[in-house]
């Protein structure tokens, strides 16, 4: 296995500058709906992160409605989950929460093999034998809005990567054991070129699970849920995680998901 295929990312323009796009493998679409992204193409080291293409999914034959969340037994314990779903059963102190899925790469973090002078962590991969360095930069008030967000909801991370590069990465990044669990590539369903996160195989009722994430395709099967963020690469003036904590809040108080999300779109 080669390097560029265990992370999958949107390619930064400065990367695109310096490395010539190999043939083959799946980009990661950043087109969105309510024009928060520009199409990027891939760089030689793009596909070790989350890389999507072919945006335009047919999602009739795999859409899903409601999935119940776990039933509180009369003992006040919760009944498991159906071993079909992702995510273990609910823990008691996020009983009546929502859920919130959160996407690593260029959401939280951007990750490079090309050495970064101000690289937060600097995370070793080894690929066949060979150990190589990862150079991560954290997003601007990541650690503020993972904090406040771990207060307000269940949270899962849930990326495209592969975990012998995300799980190191998320062990230094959540610092406060704010994700309750962590998903990977291998949870994501492969259609169509694109690595999708299919949030009707969480357990979860749908009407209660939100998805922050830069890349529409990711979120083709449940574009209703979805808080599209613009992805993030190394401006550390941007301010859109600090921005959307007053959102959130006021999110985590609905009985649904569906209204504030459509406002949210629409304005």
């Amino acid at each position: 296995m080669d390097a560029p295929s265990i992370i999958t990312q949107v390619t930064s323009p400065k990367e695109e500058e310096s490395c010539p796009a190999p043939g083959g493998g799946p980009d990661k679409a950043s087109q969105s709906s309510i024009n928060l992204k520009k199409q990027r193409s891939r760089s030689i080291f793009s596909s070790l992160f989350c890389c999507f293409r072919n945006y335009n999914v047919d999602t009739t034959a795999i859409h899903s409605t409601t999935v119940l969340p776990p039933v509180v037994e009369e003992n006040g314990g919760f009944q498991k989950p159906s071993a079909k779903y992702l995510l273990p059963e609910v823990k008691v102190p996020d009983y009546g929460k929502k859920c919130m899925v959160i996407d690593l790469d260029e959401t939280l973090v951007h990750s490079s093999f090309k050495p970064i002078n101000n690289a937060d962590f600097i995370v070793p991969v080894e690929i066949d034998g060979t150990v190589h360095q990862v150079y991560v930069l954290k997003r601007p008030h990541v650690d503020e809005f993972l904090q406040r967000m771990g207060q307000l909801f269940e949270c899962v991370l849930f990326t495209a990567s592969l975990a012998k590069y995300a799980d190191p990465v998320a062990d230094l990044l959540d610092r406060w054991g704010v994700f309750r669990a962590r998903l990977f590539r291998e949870s994501c369903v492969f259609h169509r070129g694109n690595y999708v996160k299919d949030l009707s195989q969480l357990g979860r009722e749908l009407s209660k699970v939100v998805i922050i994430d830069n890349s529409p395709a990711s979120y083709i099967f449940h574009p209703e849920n979805a808080v599209p963020v613009q992805s993030w690469f190394d401006d550390m003036n941007d301010t859109e995680l600090l921005d959307l904590i007053p959102f959130f809040e006021g999110l985590s108080r609905e009985e649904e998901v569906y209204n504030m999300l459509q406002k949210l779109c629409h304005r």
